[in-house]
């Protein structure tokens, strides 16, 4: 039976004869229904209409699909050890992309920042032993493939090794996550955010939101609950969710100003 995709998020599912009736990621309020109604892909249709291309985002391997596919986010690949670990994922693996992974040493592990973007998580393991992967728990409810290699962290930090740490922020999701990466930008650190600090088209800051797609903004709240986990952290470049909306330098003082002009835009 044929493992189901969203066409709408990029949300896998468990394999049936039918495709789900429904997406309860596009059900919630963050995200939404296509417009021609709910639809889905089977994984052999996905590979069909697109394929994994992968390249250099500002030093770092990043893959998605060709041509674009739901959200559109690219997953990057930090080296770690003599392997990688994959940054939130994308909606399909094939045997192409997966070769060009374990020619950078293999995943060592999979973290992904929200539900968004758990994409194909389970074929992604799969490929790699069942490589671990990190999800925090207050999402748990989000997981549309459930699978054993899936790890539900909790607290506010997971250490992924001695050079990669997990870090809970919250406001888009309750569980939503960056990637802080001290050995980033040539040692003065790198903050991988997704769009929980979504890098806007300026490249000169970040902005938030509840949801994009509906123009929902964050809370003050929310938004200094993100300042605060971000606060004690060294980093000069953030690393957003699509190709090329990175800040390459000086993101530290452009976060901590990104920050300000939010709070005062929605005073």
């Amino acid at each position: 039976m044929p493992l189901w995709t969203c066409e709408t998020c990029g949300a896998q599912f468990p394999s049936s004869e039918q495709p789900p009736s429904s997406c309860p990621i596009c059900e919630d309020e963050r995200q939404f229904v296509n417009w021609k109604g709910q639809t889905f892909l089977s994984r052999e249709a996905l590979a069909a209409r697109c394929r994994v291309v992968w390249r250099d985002d500002l030093g770092l391997t990043g893959l998605s699909l060709d041509p674009g596919f739901a959200i559109g986010q690219r997953a990057l690949l930090v080296p770690d050890g003599g392997g990688c670990v994959m940054w939130d994922c994308i909606p399909l693996a094939t045997t192409e992309a997966i070769e060009h992974v374990r020619s950078l040493g293999g995943l060592k592990a999979i973290a992904i920042s929200h539900p968004h973007y758990y994409g194909a998580l389970a074929d992604w393991s799969e490929a790699f032993g069942d490589a671990p992967v990190y999800l925090h728990a207050d999402d748990r409810q989000w997981v549309t493939r459930p699978h054993r290699a899936i790890e539900h962290w909790t607290g506010d930090s997971h250490r992924l090794s001695d050079e990669i740490t997990l870090l809970r922020s919250g406001g888009h999701f309750a569980g939503a996550s960056m990637l802080h990466w001290p050995r980033g930008a040539d040692g003065k650190g790198a903050l991988l955010t997704g769009d929980i600090a979504q890098v806007t088209m300026d490249r000169r800051f970040v902005s938030f939101m509840y949801s994009y797609p509906n123009y929902t903004p964050l809370n003050a709240a929310a938004v200094r609950r993100i300042a605060g986990v971000v606060a004690p952290l060294a980093f000069d470049r953030i690393y957003g969710a699509w190709w090329g909306r990175n800040i390459a330098g000086g993101a530290r003082a452009a976060f901590d100003a990104s920050v300000a002009r939010y709070l005062a835009a929605i005073a």
